[in-house]
């Protein structure tokens, strides 16, 4: 409580001090105050821990198409609802499978990454289609006396047997809610993270944290009683783990209007201490969310803006469409040892964590919304393209046919 009330504090006194460098830029006292009854609502008595027990505990793995999945989103649906967000729909999109062909090969084993045996839920393919053979992999230390057994010339055979069933293409939805703005409701900021997990554990860090995060952004944001300047879009999105799928497709449905998108915040590293903002590799943006980071959301913990660029969650299709991105940064140690695994449940999250970042998440899109200008420009084809090419991501993204 003693670190809730510093905090609280700190940004209450920080309403009349700014950088004299940048007091043009800064954030208006309206904004300030607004950004302290935001971090109140969620630090004290917030509900985002409820909104992640409730996803991990009643619904469990949530693999995109499945029944757990659907339900899930229904669930979510109604919160955002229950919040008072009038604008709520399920926005459907088809997860293509293809059927397997004939190969010569019986089948392909691939080896795990992690100690003891674990194994990590992956994907190898792009946009859920079947691959023309089985693939599976094994433990790690099995792989080893597999490649033990073979260097020496000896024949190594494997005996299997699968008991997966895969059937046809499969229709799923993202959940998205809307604040419309009181003067500019055509420009909108969206604040996503990914509903779906894999069904190896309940998808705690990866990534019911992100969704709890937006849902209590959108509930903090709803108990100010005034909607901001510019829309707010919360987004849970399906079909992360097969590779972007539902963000990509509400990209392309919403092609027409994406010019108004004024900025990405997505959330999707887990709940580790919070760090800041990752700025998808812009300098433009760096410079014109500082005064932001400094006087909203040092006191956070989330002062910190990192140059990092990824194409490896659902703020990348908004990304190649030149919008400015945002990542939330978080120390990733906790999410990596459990990362895809059966033990990413509830009891390895820590709850101040969780709360803090989503202060961090609910602080950033309001400042967003409110401000007089736009973050930043989006960029033409050929800065993106100059973006990619510095981040060494664009011979990938051509390769999976994201980039011509």
């Amino acid at each position: 409580m003693r670190k809730f009330l510093t905090i609280l504090i700190s940004l209450a006194l920080l309403s009349g001090v700014a950088a004299p460098a940048l007091r043009a830029q800064q954030p208006s006292a309206e904004v300030r105050q607004a950004s302290v009854r935001l971090a109140g609502s969620i630090l004290v008595g917030g509900r985002a821990y409820d909104y992640l027990q409730s996803l991990t505990d009643k619904f469990g793995g949530r693999l995109s198409g499945s029944t757990s999945y659907q339900r899930s989103a229904e669930w979510a649906a109604a919160e955002f609802r229950a919040m008072g967000v009038s604008d709520v729909r399920l926005e459907p999109f088809t997860l293509e499978q293809k059927l397997f062909q004939e190969a010569g090969a019986a089948a392909v084993l691939i080896p795990d990454r992690e100690s003891n045996n674990a194994f990590n839920a992956f994907n190898l393919n792009w946009g859920a289609r079947l691959s023309p053979l089985p693939f599976a992999h094994v433990g790690m230390e099995d792989a080893e006396l597999i490649a033990r057994l073979a260097e020496k010339g000896q024949p190594v055979e494997v005996e299997f047997e699968y008991q997966n069933r895969t059937g046809g293409a499969a229709q799923t939805a993202n959940v998205v809610a809307e604040i419309r703005g009181r003067e500019r409701p055509d420009e909108w900021i969206i604040v996503g993270a990914h509903l779906d997990s894999w069904d190896f554990g309940t998808g705690a860090q990866d990534n019911g944290s992100g969704c709890a995060m937006v849902l209590e952004a959108a509930r903090a944001i709803m108990s100010l009683g005034q909607p901001p300047r510019r829309s707010i879009r919360f987004a849970l999105w399906g079909g992360e783990e097969q590779g972007l799928i539902g963000s990509r497709a509400y990209v392309e449905a919403h092609e027409r209007e994406l010019k108004n998108c004024v900025a990405v915040l997505n959330t999707d590293n887990g709940a580790g201490h919070p760090k800041g903002w990752k700025v998808e590799g812009r300098e433009d943006v760096s410079k014109a969310m500082q005064p932001i980071s400094k006087s909203l959301l040092e006191d956070l913990s989330g002062g910190g803006l990192s140059p990092e660029a990824s194409f490896d969650t659902d703020h990348g299709f908004f990304m190649l469409r030149g919008i400015p991105a945002l990542d939330l940064w978080v120390d990733m140690e906790p999410y990596g040892k459990i990362h895809h695994k059966s033990s990413d449940t509830l009891d390895k999250l820590d709850r101040h964590s969780l709360a803090g970042g989503s202060a961090i998440v609910a602080v950033t899109a309001y400042a967003l919304a409110e401000r007089a200008e736009r973050l930043a420009p989006q960029l033409e084809r050929k800065a993106v393209g100059e973006l990619l090419q510095k981040a060494n991501m664009i011979e990938m993204l051509k390769a999976f046919g994201f980039w011509k």
